[in-house]
């Protein structure tokens, strides 16, 4: 490919990063397979592993775009439904919506209870099988900074968990190398029966990403 932004051609991270994706395997597969994105795989392979998506789920995919993660469900499970967030927009796909927005503000999580039939604070109960979240945040480079960073996201997700899941639903949300805090991981140990750290085979060996997979809701 070559850059016609003379800029962005003259920095060494985009050659770079242009190079590894033309050598990546993933990224390859996902053109062929019809994915928006390599990172299909990584939601693929976890749930090969432990099978927590199944038809007529009501599923919630936070930090969704492009759709790679939605696409994967609508495609192998076509009666489950949808509701994902993004802070950059999504193009539709069947059997799914989205909200473009920032997870974290009131105005989103409005439209998810609107949405998903939830109360406030989770006064109506559970009603969603599964909570995928694959939000990060903006790197800074400093290795301490940005895991604060994500475990921030990280609390996020787990907190709307709660709210959402129904008992026995599945909470799978990105993490970074070294885990989740202490009392995190507690907490997170305390409200599901299984919870295991994992590495999917298609996530980059150089990258700091790892996913939690926590499954059996206690409500």
């Amino acid at each position: 490919m070559k850059i016609l932004n003379k800029k962005i051609a003259a920095k060494k991270s985009s050659v770079a990063w242009l190079q590894r994706q033309a050598s990546d395997p993933y990224v390859a597969r996902a053109q062929k397979d019809g994915y928006r994105a390599r990172a299909a795989y990584k939601l693929i392979e976890m749930n090969e592993k432990f099978h927590f998506l199944k038809n007529n789920q009501v599923v919630v995919d936070l930090g969704a775009a492009p759709g790679s993660w939605t696409q994967y469900i609508a495609r192998d499970f076509p009666k489950s439904r949808v509701f994902g967030m993004d802070l950059l927009p999504v193009k539709p796909i069947v059997g799914a919506e989205f909200y473009q927005g920032d997870f974290t503000t009131d105005a989103a999580l409005v439209w998810l209870e609107e949405k998903l039939g939830l109360g406030p604070d989770g006064a109506a109960g559970g009603t969603v099988d599964v909570v995928l979240s694959d939000m990060a945040p903006n790197t800074v480079g400093h290795k301490k900074t940005d895991h604060i960073r994500q475990m921030v996201l990280l609390e996020y997700a787990f907190d709307f968990a709660l709210r959402a899941l129904k008992p026995g639903g599945t909470f799978v949300a990105k993490s970074f190398t070294g885990g989740t805090t202490g009392d995190l991981l507690k907490q997170i140990k305390e409200k599901f029966e299984r919870v295991y750290h994992i590495k999917p085979p298609s996530s980059r060996k150089d990258s700091v990403e790892m996913f939690i997979v926590a499954m059996g809701f206690r409500g």
